[in-house]
């Protein structure tokens, strides 16, 4: 992969990349932003580029170095993760030993951590005096969904760089470009923030699951004689459905926007649009307000899993509360 192949993150991309063209490379950087948006295959292309024999600003994938990085087995690259929870004092001590010795050649060695900010006090502060005194060439990249929770004198030391959320759209026409189902793709995009995120979960049987009973459910809970707590029951908890009930609460708050978006003649916002007709239909049965009033239910739902709140007992209060149809209207 080279910076090319890289979606979005033009930012990020244009400082890496002028670093090395000028030879402006720090000894340090944090790539901070969202989960899933691209910090470990910038990181991995980032190391690919400072490691190629044929080209300075990128990696071309062809050379026998870019090839050891693709593979996971060039000398000089070295990644560190969370051993269980935390990165603890003992890795990046490990690092230290590591990189006590030269590189092959004559390019600088590199890590990359990732989850920085799951270090120990103890291994932030032996991590802080390797970036202070290095003995060899060294390049070095924290990966952390913020950056702000790494020590500050370890923030000062490195070079900030900042990634986003891709935009909906984008991920989209990519995905459905690798062959993912349109439908299933229209949904992940606006629950995940990058592709690694959304194809992780498209790639799991459950989220078409998921994503059928939540239809089921709201048909269901605002008909007459709504026995969805029951339906729940047979379709959610006595199936392993109930290991993804945050997906499932994002889904519900995502079809009651979809009924704002219909109000409004928003059309081209829908993500549910494979079940406009359905759409259609439901969103004129209740005001906007009650809308609105759901949305909220469904947020809050999120928050009390969060919280350790029984899952059950906040998917039984969502379908009671679109039950009620005091918020209803006519015509």
């Amino acid at each position: 992969m080279s910076f090319q192949h890289i979606l979005g993150q033009d930012v990020a991309k244009k400082m890496l990349q002028s670093a090395l063209r000028n030879h402006t490379v720090s000894h340090a950087y944090v790539f901070s932003g969202p989960q899933g948006s691209g910090q470990m295959n910038m990181a991995q292309t980032f190391a690919k580029a400072l490691f190629c024999e044929k080209q300075t600003d990128d990696a071309c994938g062809e050379c026998l170095s870019c090839r050891k990085v693709e593979h996971g087995n060039h000398p000089d690259l070295h990644i560190v993760e969370p051993d269980g929870a935390t990165i603890k004092i003992d890795q990046i001590r490990g690092l230290q030993r590591i990189f006590s010795y030269k590189s092959e050649s004559s390019n600088p060695k590199v890590y990359i951590i990732r989850q920085a900010d799951t270090m120990t006090v103890q291994a932030a502060n032996s991590l802080l005096k390797f970036l202070e005194e290095p003995q060899i060439p060294v390049v070095g990249i924290l990966i952390s969904e913020n950056g702000q929770a790494l020590l500050p004198t370890i923030q000062s030391r490195t070079q900030q760089v900042p990634f986003h959320a891709l935009q909906p759209e984008m991920m989209m026409q990519a995905l459905i470009g690798e062959g993912y189902t349109a439908g299933l793709v229209r949904s992940v995009v606006h629950m995940a923030s990058g592709l690694e995120s959304c194809r992780e979960i498209l790639q799991q049987n459950w989220f078409a699951e998921i994503r059928n009973v939540v239809l089921q459910l709201v048909k269901e809970s605002m008909s007459r004689g709504s026995s969805s707590i029951i339906l729940a029951q047979q379709k959610i908890f006595k199936t392993g459905l109930s290991e993804h009930l945050d997906i499932l609460f994002h889904l519900f708050h995502l079809w009651f926007k979809d009924m704002l978006h219909f109000r409004y003649g928003r059309h081209e916002s829908i993500v549910f649009i494979d079940h406009l007709e359905s759409v259609s239909k439901l969103a004129i049965t209740r005001s906007t307000e009650q809308w609105v009033s759901y949305m909220d239910l469904a947020a809050n739902c999120r928050k009390k899993l969060r919280f350790h709140v029984n899952g059950q007992l906040c998917v039984e209060q969502l379908l009671i509360g679109l039950s009620d149809t005091s918020g209803s209207i006519t015509g």
